[in-house]
């Protein structure tokens, strides 16, 4: 069984296609939860990605569905469900140290 440390690792490949920084150190990625053959449709075991984007009416969400489940699918066969939560709201508070260098906000 994967860990959440492995699907971590494949969602910091996934940047944000406007501030090219990961959407883990972005903040966005609040839990991943990995259940035990509780898929939907087939016996597979679940990936659960809890997560928000900087704003609620944000355009590219359906893209950074699209490359969370891209990144994650070479961990093997598994449901992925992409949660999108709006609360708690994000803030720059989320970013790590990395990301506000980046963004010149330290």
């Amino acid at each position: 069984m994967i860990t959440k440390d492995q699907v971590y690792g494949k969602l910091k490949t996934v940047m944000d296609p406007e501030l090219h920084i990961n959407i883990v150190d972005l903040g966005l990625i609040y839990d991943v939860i990995i259940n035990k053959q509780l898929s939907k449709t087939e016996q597979l075991d679940q990936i659960r990605i809890i997560m928000t984007l900087t704003t609620p009416g944000c355009p590219l969400a359906p893209e950074i569905d699209r490359l969370v489940r891209e990144a994650i699918r070479p961990l093997g066969n598994y449901d992925i469900e992409v949660e999108l939560v709006w609360e708690p709201a994000w803030n720059k508070e989320k970013m790590s140290e990395e990301a506000k260098l980046t963004l010149g906000m330290i």
